[in-house]
C-alpha cells in the first residue's frame, strides 16, 4: 500500500513480531527496498535488552526498513534508535501530544512509558520497530495522550522519516529532553546507574563513569 511516497506498507492481522518478520524477509531476499509491516496484534514482541514488549490488540505495532544510504549522512548508526525516536516524538508533539523521549529509546507520557523504539542493522538495511500504547497499556504504563488513528500516525511519521532530517536539525530537541531523563536510573552492563551522572554527547551517546554509552541494549 502506498500513499504518495515510495515506502510500501503491508497491513496484517497478527504476527509474533513485526521486527522479527521484517528481518526474516530481508535475510531471505523477499524485501529489496523501503518496506513497512504493521500488525493489528503482536504475540511475541520484544524491546531493549531482549525484554518482552507486552501490549494489547489495537495498539501500534510497526516495523520499517530502508537502506543505510537513505538516511542523513551525519547520523551515527549507534544512535539510530534515538534519531527515529526524536522524529517520532516530534511528529506526536506536532499533533498535540506531550510525549517525550526518555534516553535512549523509550516514549514516555509524564513519568510512565507509553512506547519504545528498537533499531537493528541487517545487511545494508536499517530496521526500526516501534510499539506504542494507543488504546490500552500494561500496569504502570500509559496510553497516548491524544486521540489519533493508528494509520494517521503511521503515515505521518513515515512521511517525516522520508525527509531525511539531519541529526543536527533534531539534536537540539534531545538536549531539552535529556534533562527529563536525568530523573531516572538506567541499567548499563547489568548495573543500575543514575542518569543524573551522565553527560550527553553531541552524537546522542552519554558519557558516564568515563565510558561512552550509545544504548541500553
Amino acid at each position: 500500500m502506498e500513499r504518495g511516497f515510495k515506502l510500501v506498507i503491508e497491513f496484517l492481522e497478527t504476527l509474533p513480531s513485526t521486527q522479527s518478520e521484517l528481518i526474516s524477509r530481508i535475510k531471505s531476499g523477499k524485501v529489496f527496498g523501503k518496506y513497512a509491516l504493521v500488525a493489528e496484534e503482536q504475540s511475541a514482541g520484544f524491546g531493549s535488552r531482549e525484554n518482552e514488549w507486552v501490549s494489547g490488540k489495537g495498539n501500534l505495532f510497526l516495523s520499517f526498513c530502508l537502506k543505510d544510504c537513505e538516511i542523513a549522512s551525519d547520523i551515527q548508526k549507534q544512535s539510530l534508535s534515538i534519531y527515529f525516536g526524536l522524529i517520532f516524538q516530534e511528529f506526536l508533539n506536532k499533533n498535540g501530544s506531550k510525549a517525550w523521549l526518555k534516553w535512549p529509546n523509550d516514549i514516555y507520557i509524564g513519568e510512565n512509558k507509553c512506547g519504545g523504539i528498537l533499531t537493528s542493522i541487517v545487511r545494508n538495511f536499517i530496521v526500526c520497530g516501534i510499539g506504542l500504547n494507543l488504546i490500552n497499556a500494561p500496569e504502570n504504563a500509559e496510553i497516548l495522550d491524544i486521540k489519533m488513528k493508528r494509520d494517521a500516525i503511521i503515515y505521518g511519521f513515515l512521511e517525516m522519516v522520508e525527509k531525511q532530517i539531519s541529526w543536527k536539525q533534531i539534536f537540539s530537541k534531545l538536549l531539552i529532553e535529556f534533562e527529563k531523563s536525568k530523573k531516572f536510573v538506567a541499567t548499563i552492563n547489568g548495573k543500575k546507574v543514575p542518569l543524573s551522572e551522565a553527560i550527553l554527547c553531541d552524537d546522542g551517546s552519554i558519557l558516564i563513569n568515563d565510558k561512552k554509552v550509545y544504548s541500553l541494549r
